[in-house]
């Protein structure tokens, strides 16, 4: 007996994921602490796109257009003082901030052919990171 045939049908769903890396400094305006000064960070972004099918060859997106597109972003960033970049020199550029940034900016370039990009997660430190999805209204 072939296994497929006798098999119920599924329903998965893939969670691809990759990380880039970058340095750069800040200063959270109006933070009543230390990190209202400048100080930089060594950002590690990690980038999640979900996909509920697979292309012909058994694969959802290829890993390295999620990681040429994150990689492009981090760049942009890399080596560069966040509060003079847009939309930063608007808004503070915490970790929350730049993880909702990352997810939009990705969402442009990846989102189509059955795969989206489900979240950022942006880790500040080794320790300390925050995880950011958008969610129906």
């Amino acid at each position: 007996m072939n296994h497929s045939e006798s098999a119920p049908p599924t329903c998965g769903l893939y969670t691809l994921k990759i990380q880039a890396q970058f340095c750069a400094a800040h200063a959270l305006r109006d933070y009543p602490g230390d990190c209202r000064r400048l100080h930089g960070h060594n950002w590690k972004v990690e980038t999640e796109v979900e996909a509920k099918v697979l292309n012909d060859i058994g694969i959802a997106i290829d890993f390295k257009a999620i990681k040429a597109a994150t990689r492009t972003l981090a760049d942009s960033l890399d080596h560069r003082f966040l509060n003079d970049i847009e939309p930063f020199d608007r808004i503070n550029p915490s970790a929350e901030n730049l993880a909702a940034w990352f997810y939009r900016q990705l969402s442009k370039i990846l989102n189509g052919s059955g795969v989206s990009v489900s979240a950022v997660t942006i880790w500040e430190t080794d320790t300390a990171c925050v995880r950011y999805k958008e969610i129906a209204a």
